[in-house]
């Protein structure tokens, strides 16, 4: 790279700016992956108390709406279930999907916070979706800030 530069001072000059604008990248993969992670450990000890201590019953599918975008319709179901207290609860899932996942008066177990007003359908996505994402993110992002430090410690 130097054999192109009249100067070898200039050269040199640039190579050290790169290795500290790069050492900058690769620390900031690394805090990032980590941030990452954090909130990834967070979300899955919130749904695993959800779990744990929530209260478990069925919900009934009532309506599926529908949502139009740039690639078309997908459906979004709206669950119906009584608490505890005997009041009927009506809530819109996070996600839509086409083709559905539900039909009206499907029924499908849910487990609830009554303090957090936190609703979750009891499968794996629904569940741990957030987590596993973050997870995926924040992978390829420590492998590399942590290669990299090892590299340069050893």
């Amino acid at each position: 790279m130097c054999i192109y530069f009249k100067s070898y001072f200039i050269c040199n000059l640039i190579l050290k700016k790169m290795k500290i604008f790069m050492e900058f990248i690769y620390k900031g993969m690394l805090f990032i992956s980590l941030v990452l992670i954090y909130f990834a450990y967070k979300n899955w000890t919130e749904s695993r108390e959800l779990v744990i201590k929530g209260i478990k019953t069925t919900a009934k599918v009532v309506q599926l709406i529908t949502v139009t975008d740039n690639e078309g319709n997908t459906f979004r179901p709206v669950f119906q279930y009584t608490d505890t207290t005997n009041n009927k609860i009506t809530f819109e899932s996070e996600i839509s999907s086409s083709p559905s996942a539900y039909n009206v008066g499907d029924n499908v177990h849910i487990v609830y916070s009554k303090s957090n007003n936190i609703i979750k359908i009891i499968s794996f996505w629904s569940l741990y979706r957030w987590s596993i994402l973050l997870l995926v993110m924040a992978s390829p992002l420590l492998i590399i800030g942590v290669g990299h430090l090892l590299y340069t410690l050893f």
